[in-house]
């Protein structure tokens, strides 16, 4: 399916949307408007939620998908990519093997770091830095969430300043209405060990909740020498939140949150060459020893709630994130006058023999070599956002009108140096000991103004969503020079740039009747450019359109896609085999089209004892650039006309297949994602541009000894597949194989 038929496919959709029989919607006029108020307070949108159930889904005019704490319990994943897995639209590439630093595309958007979405924890852009520097080299645990939150289509343009793929919003642990205590905890393979505990109540004008949640593993790659290659984490969050009296005429709430994490990871950027992964797929290099990601993260969020009425709130969030981190990593090799960085060495390594001899620990050199470089950062990110949201209706025609503003400030700090080591007998020691700022040392910090309307009117069985989005954004960086340590200024260099962009869209529902509809919408998508004068944004025109089913226990969701960009933005990432300058360059039109297709069966739909219900989601994408160029940067290379965009998968499949009983319970979840190339290009994808295609099988259960105790499992990759993830940032990356998980929850 190429993109000439998926255009067919919307456009036939589109004739049919506009032919609708209007007069197929006499049966409603006699609706009561009563029961539409009462959907109305159904729908009332709560601040740090982006959806809030699948209620608010299955009624959006755009594309969306909510997991429940439910669904999130039922397969006990911690990764991030698993969990995704689960949601048509999303495609990512993995890296560690556990999750935890994900890239994330929403239909065909960029995947490198989840740059070019917004990722949320309760409302708030979670990125170090969203403006300024949105990789994502901080991301929330999963595995301390109630929900999770997936928005696509025309109505996102509520959420910026992301606004071509999607949105992804993460709902923490919220404050219970009466006392609760959670215990949970698993161990297995490879010396891993999940625990998370939490306990909160409310009171008539306070409530709180405490959660603590600890992850650690050995790692399941084989370093050589020995050495653990897992990480370490910790996660507390605190809730407090103080609230008139439930009889109050003016109902308000003052909530404070409080959240801190750490990381000890021994990651790294190196890969495997092909030959050496054929052999021994985990691997790890001696070259690699002393990689560490050392990263603490806090955030601070204060949100007042004034609920006027059932029709009418006002929401304001005053928010800070700090987040530092030094990834100590393997980063170019240097000897007998010869030089190459890690990307060019795993690519071409019999153009570099003895420097490669380093890097696997097979040649001796007493010299500084291995240049091991300390990527130090150090990002905030603060501001305060409000949200009003009003509900009201005249006669048969019902209204809801939303409108956001927001101020914000993000800053992103590098200040860095390398190191040197030589290599002997397969250990690495220090030479050379670098001087701090004396790699990179800039500043770059933004400033961004963004407000929104969102309009919903609802007419008998129509829904329309017009919205309108502003973004004011001032870009600036500071370069200090590698000479000027103390900053002094001497030899400053600044560049900025100031962005003025609105973004329309507009989404349409029509009901036929409670079990089938058709939405569809057009909207603007955007990015922000760089910190260089005049450089252009990224720009498209994205259109859906879609239905929803619902039929004798059958259920689903059918959406076409099409982004159209007229400019699409790549960046210099290291993480993506780049020089990691995090410049931007312009990749000119591309065109994205695609069709994401859900859906769900019981088959034991009449049962009240049992129940056997089936999930499936496949997503079809289709990525071409639309013109010739360089990047000479990445994951792009050299690009002509027709190529595909590299790392998006076509064709992603998953199912999910569950047994519920009073006492127990499995779930059985498997995943395909076809191969994709590394680099641009048409027709079959050479070998050592390629990374395989995979199916994985995951399995999980619960014994439920009392209403309060329960004992789980989970199997990983049950079929203990080796499968490739990645060829970024340098060299080929295994996924996760079989692992084996045992623990207990306890519940009050």
């Amino acid at each position: 399916m190429r993109t000439s038929t998926i255009k067919k496919l919307i456009l036939s959709l589109v004739l049919l949307f506009s032919c609708i029989d209007v007069e197929a919607q006499t049966k409603s006029n006699n609706q009561k408007s009563s029961d539409s108020i009462q959907d109305l307070r159904e729908v009332t949108i709560v601040a740090n939620k982006l959806l809030g159930s699948k209620f608010e889904v299955k009624n959006r005019t755009g594309s969306a998908y909510f997991l429940s704490k439910k669904e999130l319990q039922q397969q006990n994943y911690t990764d991030i990519n698993r969990v995704l897995a689960l949601v048509p639209g999303v495609s990512i590439y993995e890296e560690d093997g556990f999750g935890l630093r994900p890239n994330i595309s929403l239909r065909g958007t960029s995947p490198e770091r989840s740059s070019k979405i917004n990722i949320m924890e309760d409302g708030v852009l979670i990125a170090p830095a969203p403006y300024s520097a949105s990789s994502a080299y901080y991301f929330p645990n999963v595995n301390r969430m109630q929900s999770v939150e997936v928005l696509k289509g025309s109505s996102q343009i509520q959420y910026g300043p992301n606004t071509t793929g999607g949105a992804i919003n993460f709902i923490s642990t919220e404050i219970p209405n009466d006392f609760r205590a959670n215990l949970r905890t698993s161990y297995g393979t490879y010396n891993t060990l999940n625990s998370y505990a939490n306990v909160g109540d409310s009171f008539k004008n306070f409530g709180y909740t405490v959660e603590y949640n600890k992850r650690r593993s050995d790692g399941f790659k084989n370093l050589d020498n020995g050495g653990n290659t897992g990480f370490d984490t910790n996660d507390f969050v605190a809730k407090f939140r103080v609230n008139t009296n439930p009889e109050a005429k003016v109902q308000q709430s003052l909530d404070f949150k409080f959240q801190y994490s750490d990381e000890q990871s021994d990651e790294t950027y190196l890969g495997l060459t092909d030959e050496d992964y054929e052999i021994t797929p985990y691997r790890r290099y001696a070259g690699s020893q002393k990689d560490l990601m050392d990263a603490e993260h806090t955030q601070f969020i204060l949100t007042h709630t004034a609920k006027f009425s059932d029709y009418f709130r006002i929401t304001t969030t005053a928010y800070r994130n700090d987040f530092k981190r030094n990834w100590y990593k393997l980063n170019d090799v240097s000897a007998n006058g010869s030089s190459a960085s890690i990307s060019n060495l795993m690519e071409t390594p019999g153009d570099f023999p003895f420097l490669f001899g380093l890097v696997n620990g097979t040649q001796n050199f007493q010299g500084s070599a291995l240049n091991v470089k300390n990527n130090n950062r150090e990002y905030y990110s603060q501001g305060a956002q409000t949200k009003a949201d009003y509900h009201f209706a005249t006669g048969l025609v019902f209204h809801d009108i939303e409108v956001g503003l927001r101020y914000h400030q993000d800053e992103e700090d590098r200040f860095q140096w390398v190191d040197g080591y030589n290599m002997i007998n397969g250990n690495m020691n220090i030479v050379e000991q670098g001087t701090p700022g004396t790699d990179s040392n800039r500043i770059t910090d933004a400033n961004a103004l963004a407000a929104h309307v969102l309009y919903k009117l609802k007419y008998k069985r129509w829904t329309f969503t017009p919205g309108l989005r502003y973004e004011n954004i001032t870009l600036e960086r500071n370069d200090f020079g590698t000479e000027d340590v103390t900053r002094t200024g001497t030899n400053l260099s600044t560049r900025s740039n100031e962005m003025n962009e609105f973004i329309p869209g507009i989404g349409v529902n029509y009901k036929f009747n409670q079990e089938f509809s058709l939405f569809g919408g057009v909207h603007k998508g955007f990015s922000p450019a760089g910190t260089t004068e005049g450089e252009s944004s990224e720009q498209s025109v994205n259109y859906e359109l879609g239905t929803r089913f619902s039929h004798n226990g059958f259920s689903g969701e059918v959406v076409g896609f099409y982004n159209d960009y007229s400019n699409l933005l790549g960046s210099d990432l290291a993480a993506t085999g780049g020089g990691g300058t995090l410049d931007l360059f312009n990749a000119g039109e591309v065109d994205v089209s695609g069709l994401e297709v859900l859906g769900g069966y019981d088959f034991l739909t009449n049962n009240v004892n049992f129940s056997l219900p089936l999930t499936m989601t496949y997503t079809f994408t289709d990525a071409e650039f639309q013109n010739t160029f360089d990047s000479n940067v990445g994951i792009w290379g050299e690009v002509a006309s027709g190529d595909e965009v590299p790392y998006i998968s076509r064709h992603q499949f998953n199912a999910g297949l569950s047994f519920i009983a009073e006492k127990f319970e499995a779930h059985a979840n498997a995943r395909y994602r076809g191969e994709f190339r590394t680099l641009a290009g048409t027709g079959d994808i050479p070998t050592n541009e390629k990374v395989g295609s995979n199916f994985i099988f995951d399995i999980s259960a619960k014994y439920h000894l009392t209403n309060n105790f329960s004992l789980t499992t989970n199997v990983i990759n049950m079929l203990d597949t080796e499968y490739e993830v990645s060829r970024v940032p340098a060299g080929l990356r295994p996924g996760h194989p079989f692992g084996i998980y045992g623990g207990f929850e306890f519940r009050l």
